[in-house]
């Protein structure tokens, strides 16, 4: 049988306020074209579907209606879904009933009976060939919140030896039902060590509270592929070529701006073969101008250089503009703005960066001293911090008009 795996489409998502429908349009018509193409019998989606636990209707309708493409295009095809921490578990299940007949899964919740078992049929699911019968078993394993995975006493991280645990209870259930000749694979959505991020991945990171990442030995040595999502990069884990993340098929910062997306497929009988992954089109381009930090008023004349719009907006590249300062420019992002009047591009960031200090590093100032200093000499040490130079005359004079004003209204 011939999968698909991908994950974390954050439908949904905002790229610097700009709304994204149509780059996740886009997206999903290329993928539905290469479901067909591919002759893909089985299509793995590893979480955060959506941005947002709480998705727009327009959101949800970009969702369901791929569904019924993919569905309808490929009569045979097998969806299995699970749930990302950026996806609401229940919301994301609640259509569930409807898709009984039908061939897609959606596994978001971790179910467990009035002794905290936990129930790994729902977990489990059967992947059929076009006769009905059983080919191979899935581990579909959503984000694990806590409480979702077993309790281990006496351990050094309860999340990590829990994760574990589950996966290989999840493994020992399968081959306790499977018929000789079914392989397993498992889903997952979680951060497994050795990752290689992203920046917005150091955010995601935090989200689940700054625990260790799950190593590759959590994953049975008999699983035949593990799909996983959460880290927006895609890569192998533990040097383990079934082992991998997908990556996002959308760019998710300006860090990405030479990165190839992509989706990952290869064929399963006994073991897996023919892996490969297709490169996803670049629907929105990333611009950076200047390539390197330049001062203000060279980087006002490459904008004022760039093309006339004469294009679809949403076709628009999205812009980061980088600029070397030497102090406070309270109106930058104003002469930025003027700069790209009936541009092609659609400015998305700008990145500031400062001359770098070469003197030592400010060293930490206690309580107690902090209070004998004057507002002055405070505002002379963050203002050198920052701009690596002397404050000049003309905000100390400012300054200290606004803290004789302060004084005097506090008398």
């Amino acid at each position: 049988m011939k999968f698909l795996h991908t994950a974390d489409w954050h439908i949904g998502q905002l790229f610097h306020e700009y709304d994204r429908s149509y780059e996740h349009q886009q997206f999903l018509n290329w993928l539905v074209e290469t479901l067909v193409t591919e002759k893909i019998e089985v299509l793995l989606i590893s979480g955060d579907i959506f941005d947002s636990s709480n998705p727009s209707a327009a959101s949800v309708r970009m969702f369901y209606r791929f569904l019924n493409q993919a569905t309808t295009v490929l009569p045979g095809l097998q969806i299995i879904i699970t749930a990302g921490n950026h996806d609401s578990a229940a919301r994301l299940e609640a259509p569930k009933p409807l898709l009984e007949s039908s061939n897609v899964h959606i596994i978001g919740l971790v179910e467990k009976d009035a002794e905290g078992n936990i129930n790994y049929e729902k977990l489990l699911v059967k992947i059929n060939d076009t006769l009905g019968d059983i080919k191979a078993w899935c581990l579909a394993i959503p984000f694990l919140r806590m409480g979702d995975y077993p309790a281990i006493a006496d351990c050094a991280n309860p999340y990590t030896e829990g994760v574990a645990v589950l996966y290989q209870e999840a493994f020992n259930y399968a081959e306790q039902h499977k018929s000789e000749g079914q392989p397993i694979i498992a889903m997952g959505h979680l951060h497994a060590q050795q990752a290689e991020v992203t920046d917005l991945d150091k955010t995601e990171r935090l989200i689940m509270g700054g625990v260790e990442g799950i190593s590759a030995m959590a994953f049975h040595q008999d699983i035949k592929y593990v799909a996983l999502g959460h880290i927006h990069k895609a890569q192998k884990i533990g040097g383990k070529e079934h082992i991998r993340y997908s990556g996002s098929p959308l760019p998710m910062s300006f860090s990405e701006i030479h990165y190839k997306h992509q989706v990952i497929v290869f064929d399963l009988e006994q073991e897996i073969s023919n892996l490969k992954t297709v490169e996803i089109p670049l629907f929105v381009p990333l611009q950076r101008t200047p390539l390197q930090y330049r001062p203000l008023h060279e980087v006002i004349s490459l904008l004022e250089q760039l093309p006339s719009a004469d294009s679809n907006p949403e076709n628009l590249p999205y812009l980061q503009v980088r600029v070397l300062l030497e102090g406070p420019e309270p109106a930058l992002r104003h002469k930025v703005e003027i700069a790209l009047a009936g541009k092609s591009v659609r400015l998305a960031k700008i990145d500031v960066q400062y001359p770098s200090s070469t003197k030592e590093t400010p060293v930490l100032i206690r309580p107690e001293k902090l209070n004998e200093l004057q507002p002055l000499d405070v505002f002379g040490k963050v203002y050198q911090s920052r701009y690596n130079s002397e404050v000049p005359d003309h905000l100390l004079q400012l300054f200290q008009q606004v803290v004789q004003e302060v004084n005097h209204k506090a008398e």
